[in-house]
């Protein structure tokens, strides 16, 4: 259900998101870090949809409340769009009534964690450790057992189901 909340909160996203474009070019690069999987820009441009690109290779982020991923309450695992990798389990996602899909822990080794200076203020961005791709950031709001909200980019992630019977 779509309230006035969820409308104030994707303008002032979209707004933020505007500004956040004119004052900072994207530019997730690999000069850091050996990625196990590597593309160049055109390969990726053909390898992802146009949101996806935005998001993980270029540091956008996509509006609140637009990810079918916010629904998805099966048990199974959240992977990188970009690589398959292997990211969250669905038995660390939570509701943080933020619009975007939110986790408490990410799998051992999946993600790197660094310094951003964005907008203005300090947060801790996230991407995956085998490809870089962005994915959201992590703030210290979250629920126990780990404090942590990992507010990821539902274009960033794809959802895997666990066969029937096993959980992940």
């Amino acid at each position: 259900m779509l309230t006035r909340r969820h409308i104030f909160y994707a303008g002032a996203a979209g707004l933020g998101l505007a500004v956040f474009r004119l004052a900072r070019p994207h530019a997730a690069t690999a000069a850091t870090h050996p990625y196990e999987v590597t593309h160049t820009d055109a390969e990726w441009r053909k390898l992802l949809t146009p949101a996806q690109y935005n998001v993980l290779r270029q540091e956008g982020t996509e509006l609140p409340f637009t990810s079918p991923l916010l629904e998805e309450h099966r048990v199974g695992t959240f992977s990188c769009a970009g690589c398959d990798l292997p990211l969250f389990s669905s038995k660390t996602k939570f509701d943080s009534g933020t619009g975007w899909p939110s986790f408490w822990a990410p799998l051992p080794n999946a993600v790197d964690e660094t310094e951003d200076r964005s907008f203005g203020m300090t947060r801790t961005a996230v991407s995956c450790h085998r490809c870089g791709g962005h994915l959201g950031h992590v703030f210290t709001d979250g629920p126990k057992p780990t404090g942590l909200r990992y507010c990821m980019n539902g274009v960033a992630l794809k959802f895997t189901p666990s066969p029937a019977g096993s959980s992940s």
